[in-house]
């Protein structure tokens, strides 16, 4: 099962890091099968707990599933090849609509917050032992909050979305939890989960969001937490609509031990509404652990690395507590700088910029007879038979897109763009030579 390679350590750790290395270097592929414990406890004279600490180790880090008496395999995308490892070579000349990244002529300039946060530093402020979170920032996040119904007594501060739900999920969950999850959707989150030891469990998306039904399904297959995009999800746009943000708040609610991580990534470039489902209407809890993320990745910039939490307090607290332990705090030099820029945001700008670009192109792929998804946000997601040909046809248009393979576990293929580099222009041509690739390759699937 390991082909010509033979294991020779003798202890779990040591194990462990053969097998790690060997699929790091390619050498144990996806998929593979690694040997059962009890046939590798007597190929190296060890006992088989060494063997079953060994791949329990594997498991942890995010290299191998086990699957009782099915065996251990290596993960379809173990955490040593990330999503993202292999970027696309984008040749020159070619527009680039495969990032993910915002419109840098919408972000505000931060070099005058930057100046006013180095001079403004408060008693104790980014010293040991001082407050971890600014006031500024504490603020201008309670009032954010607050405006959309959410409670804002317990609030902390991680160094972006993703920093943000890896704390949450160490604070709660443990390997071998089952983990609902938009598919498509984030692939980040996708490749985090596995690498804490936890299980992606798929839920389908429409354009209103995660299915009623497939949550059901997987609260009904125990999952201990449920991570939701309400706006602006990566990479189909949905946008909850509020029918189905009752429902699913009202299907939650039979499952209040469930952890409920919401990702408001698209807060300050987005015009719909925040529909939380953490919280109902009247201000009650709908399960007893939830956390709603707010990033300012989008609409501030990429390179500040802040993310604002709101949850219970057990959760923030113990976001907090894991965190003076580690990282001690987020730089109250960007701390400062992000309340300085997002207290003088003003985003209805940028989301009519942004829907004005998703409608221009979604309504011109209609016209050349190709659906298309794309509510909010930053991306459209088109359906696909075939990703690779028509990433292909298109490189040869001169369009880099992104393969949907990256944001997918079990839906179907698909391609996401992302519109902050189109301008309105842009959109028929891009739409007519989609329509086109798209044609030409069912043409000859059809000629097999």
């Amino acid at each position: 099962m390991l082909g010509d390679y033979r294991i020779t350590a003798r202890r779990a750790t040591e194990i462990a890091a053969e097998v790690e290395g060997l699929v790091a270097s390619g050498a144990l592929a996806p998929g593979a099968a690694l040997p059962p414990l009890r046939d590798l406890a007597v190929e190296l004279g060890v006992n088989p707990n060494t063997v079953a600490a060994a791949y329990r180790l594997l498991r942890e880090r995010g290299v191998i599933e086990t699957a009782g008496r099915r065996g251990s395999r290596v993960l379809p995308r173990p955490a040593l090849t990330p999503r993202d490892y292999a970027a696309l070579e984008i040749p020159v000349g070619v527009r680039d609509l495969a990032d993910g990244n915002p419109d840098v002529r919408l972000l505000p300039d931060p070099a005058a917050a930057l100046a006013a946060a180095g001079r403004g530093t408060a008693p104790g402020a980014g010293r040991y032992g001082g407050p971890e979170v600014d006031p500024g920032l504490l603020a201008v996040a309670r009032h954010s909050f607050a405006g959309d119904g959410l409670p804002a007594d317990a609030i902390g501060v991680a160094s972006g979305a993703l920093d943000a739900q890896e704390r949450i999920f160490q604070s709660w969950l443990r390997p071998g939890d089952a983990v609902a999850v938009e598919d498509p959707g984030w692939g980040s989150l996708f490749d985090l989960l596995p690498a804490l030891g936890l299980k992606p469990q798929p839920v389908p998306v429409d354009d209103d969001g995660m299915t009623v039904e497939g949550l059901r399904a997987a609260l009904a297959a125990g999952v201990r937490a449920v991570v939701v995009t309400v706006r602006a999800q990566n990479p189909t746009g949905a946008c909850l609509g509020a029918e189905r943000a009752e429902e699913l708040r009202a299907l939650l609610a039979g499952h209040p031990e469930v952890l409920l991580v919401e990702d408001d990534h698209g807060h300050g470039i987005v015009d719909q509404p925040y529909r939380t489902l953490s919280v109902a209407p009247d201000g009650a809890a709908t399960v007893r652990r939830w956390a709603v993320v707010r990033s300012v990745a989008k609409s501030l910039g990429p390179d500040l690395r802040v993310a604002v939490v709101a949850g219970d307090r057990d959760t923030v607290d113990r976001v907090r507590g894991r965190q003076r332990l580690g990282a001690g705090w987020v730089s109250h030099l960007l701390q400062r700088t992000v309340a300085t820029l997002w207290e003088a945001y003003e985003p209805a700008p940028t989301a009519a910029s942004y829907r004005a670009r998703r409608d221009a192109l979604i309504t011109a792929l209609a016209r050349h007879g190709v659906p298309a998804h794309g509510r909010s946000g930053l991306y459209v997601w088109i359906p696909v038979a075939d990703e690779t040909s028509a990433v292909a046809g298109l490189l040869q248009r001169g369009w880099a897109v992104s393969p949907g393979g990256r944001y997918r576990l079990h839906t179907s293929p698909g391609l996401r763009l992302t519109v902050s580099t189109l301008d309105l222009p842009d959109c028929e041509p891009l739409a007519a030579d989609i329509a086109t690739v798209l044609r030409r390759r069912a043409g000859a699937a059809r000629g097999v």
